[in-house]
């Protein structure tokens, strides 16, 4: 479980708005300081580890860009939770590590509450006001993946184990 502050953005939050391209030739740390600037000019250097992105319908759709969700899980975003996703982006969040949560009423939570996550079950609640939202449930397979830092980690973890006799599932 994760507790942290929401940072609420509407529908069709693309991925050159969450990640600019001019800044994408830059390593990681650098190009992260630039995330959403166009939307909130003070998100990079006023987000905390733990808080939570809060969007609304088709949340990081237009380009596949992995950046954006590697931007967002090196500023410390515990989840991103919104009311559906761009596919590409959806996936991308899971190869990075970062869950996307589909919450049907993500648009309900305001930027600034409270929020508790538990990804096992599915919900999101607002500790400030006590409202509970349910989400999909992160199929299992991709919660391990999560839990193991992304695909690659998931991958090495899985080659490890079979190299040394072992099987994992």
């Amino acid at each position: 479980m994760s507790t942290g502050r929401a940072w609420a953005f509407g529908d069709d939050v693309n991925t050159d708005l969450i990640a600019p391209a001019r800044y994408l030739k830059r390593p990681l740390a650098e190009f992260a300081t630039h995330t959403l600037e166009a939307a909130d000019p003070q998100f990079a250097t006023t987000v905390k580890p733990g808080d939570l992105l809060v969007g609304g319908e088709n949340f990081g759709c237009g380009s596949s860009r992995e950046q954006a969700p590697a931007a967002l899980r090196y500023l410390g975003i515990a989840a991103v939770v919104a009311k559906s996703f761009a596919r590409t982006f959806y996936r991308n969040s899971m190869n990075v590590g970062l869950p996307a949560l589909v919450c049907p009423r993500a648009g309900e939570i305001q930027s600034g509450a409270r929020l508790r996550v538990n990804l096992e079950e599915g919900v999101v609640e607002n500790v400030d006001n006590g409202e509970r939202y349910r989400c999909d449930v992160i199929p299992s397979h991709l919660m391990q993946m999560i839990r193991d830092g992304g695909l690659i980690p998931h991958l090495e973890k899985r080659f490890r184990t079979r190299a040394v006799g072992g099987e994992t599932r």
